[in-house]
């Protein structure tokens, strides 16, 4: 979340609230979930590493408590490096995995139990997923990033169909010696 209230300073100094505004806005229904006091926490931290500063709000003398945040040449920099980053999503498989191998090695769990577990949630996640597609308008962006979900979580079923497949086998091969 850091990363993106230092873009969106970069396009003119705000308010925490107004912020949080604008990023309820960009996580369309996701949004609502959002503590709005995140945002002047994560504020406060960029502050003390010195990427944005503020200044008293002069539009609202009434509410000398306002701030207005900008961004420091360190917050620039930051954006920029941020924006030209490439790189995907790590979905946490690497520790699954390492569930799979750590349940079937100390025999404390069915491995094939638990992919069918997480394909359960997974599926849970996707049905939600695909309710708040069809929820939002057309061409929406808040649609947008909940159909990016979905696709996520059909790659993370279908992996999870070939874990199931290895385990089965791995049980079964363990089983006959």
């Amino acid at each position: 979340m850091q990363d993106a209230i230092l873009a969106m300073l970069a396009k003119e100094p705000s308010h925490g609230y107004d912020l949080g505004l604008r990023l309820r806005r960009a996580l369309g229904p996701l949004g609502g979930s959002m503590n709005a006091g995140q945002v002047y926490v994560t504020l406060a931290r960029l502050e003390k590493a010195g990427l944005v500063v503020h200044e008293r709000s002069e539009e609202s003398p009434a509410r000398p408590d306002r701030k207005v945040y900008a961004l420091t040449e360190a917050g620039h920099a930051r954006v920029a490096a941020w924006l030209a980053e490439v790189n995907r999503p790590k979905p946490d498989l690497v520790e699954f995995h390492l569930k799979l191998a750590a349940a079937s090695a100390s025999r404390l769990a069915d491995p094939v139990e638990l992919v069918d577990t997480q394909r359960r949630e997974l599926l849970r996640r996707l049905a939600e997923a695909q309710r708040a597609v069809l929820a939002e308008p057309e061409g929406s962006t808040g649609g947008l990033l909940l159909e990016g979900i979905a696709l996520r979580l059909q790659a993370d079923l279908r992996w999870l169909e070939a874990c199931e497949r290895v385990w089965s086998r791995a049980g079964k091969e363990s089983g006959d010696a």
